[in-house]
Formats: C-alpha cells, sequence, structure tokens
C-alpha cells in the first residue's frame, strides 16, 4: 500500500467515526462543509483523494485539523513527527508546496505548516470559519499575503498575524524562493443538536 493509500484510508475511517462521533448526517455535514453529499461518500468509502481545499472544508466544519483527519486514532501524550512522516498536501511542477508538521486539537485545532513558494507562484485559500487566526513567518525571500483583497509584503525575518474568516492568500512576486512557517488555529466547531 502507498502512502497515499494509507492516508486515504486514514482520512475515510476518520472522517466517518469523527462525523458519527458529532451525530452528523452526510447530508448535515456536507451542508456544514460547502462540499457535495457524493464527495464525503467518496471520502468514506476511500474512492477518492480529495483536495487540500477540501480536506480543509471536511476539518473546519469537524471543528478538527488537518492531522486528526489523515492521523492515527488514538494519540500518545506526545507524538512525534519524524520529517518523513510530515505529510505534504499541496504542490506545483515548478516546486512550490505545502507540508503539515504537526497538529493539535486542545482547545481546537491547531496546525503548523511549513511553505515554499516559487517566484511567480501563489496559493489562495477560501474563508475559514469565523475566529479562526493564522501566524505566518517568513524564513526566506519576500511573501506577499493578500487578505481580503489587500496586500501586504512581509520579508524574510517578518512575523504577521491575522484572522482568516476572509478570502486569503499567499503569493511570491520575487525572483528567489519564499519560504514560511505557518500555524492555523481553529475554533471548536459548536456542538451539533
Amino acid at each position: 500500500m502507498t502512502d497515499l493509500d494509507q492516508l486515504t484510508q486514514s482520512l475515510a475511517r476518520n472522517l466517518r467515526r469523527l462525523r458519527t462521533e458529532r451525530g452528523l448526517t452526510l447530508d448535515a455535514l456536507a451542508a456544514r462543509a460547502g462540499i457535495s453529499r457524493g464527495m464525503l461518500i467518496q471520502i468514506e468509502q476511500a474512492r477518492t483523494n480529495p483536495s487540500i481545499g477540501t480536506v480543509v472544508k471536511v476539518g473546519d466544519a469537524l471543528g478538527v485539523s488537518i492531522t486528526t483527519l489523515l492521523g492515527a486514532e488514538r494519540r500518545p501524550a506526545i507524538r512525534l513527527v519524524p520529517p518523513e512522516e510530515a505529510v505534504r498536501l499541496w504542490s506545483t511542477p515548478a516546486g512550490s508546496h505545502s507540508t503539515l508538521l504537526a497538529g493539535t486539537e486542545a482547545p481546537g485545532p491547531l496546525e503548523l505548516w511549513r511553505w515554499r513558494l516559487m517566484p511567480g507562484e501563489g496559493h489562495s485559500s477560501d474563508p475559514h470559519p469565523s475566529g479562526t487566526s493564522e501566524l505566518v513567518h517568513v524564513t526566506a525571500g519576500v511573501l506577499t499575503v493578500v487578505l481580503d483583497g489587500e496586500e501586504h509584503r512581509v520579508a524574510a525575518g517578518t512575523s504577521a498575524s491575522f484572522e482568516s474568516h476572509v478570502p486569503h492568500g499567499y503569493r511570491n512576486d520575487g525572483a528567489e524562493p519564499a519560504e514560511m512557517t505557518m500555524a492555523v488555529s481553529v475554533p471548536p466547531a459548536p456542538p451539533s443538536r
């Protein structure tokens, strides 16, 4: 079984378990996540490898991190994530990529990412749930953060924090690769009724 197959199986198993624990029907979760019921069925049956955007929407709707959706069902008190177990979730042929380094659930989902954007490339994100915050620290190059249509240049060595409940994205307008470490904090999902 390939790494991708293992991720697909873990996602299917964890999605079913989390949806059931929260008492959500496929229709209710699909509406909350803004994706189709058919897509959720395909994910739960491990018949598709959804885009990172879809996985983020499902995690946000369930109030859990991507790490929880893709990871093992039981966590030890401390979870070490060696470099070879970090999950690359987005990449381009030119060499841009994002890697989920680690995540936790308390008090709400918290994820740690490493990103590399090649010159001229970028990545856009849909709004996250209200109360979601992102922290970015640029380690190389100059990053352009686009927040609700407004551009902000963040040079190497500089950090930025912002609420990401609006459309946002990251772009490299420079001639050198831009690299950043990013933390995303999502509020816990409200209990289902």
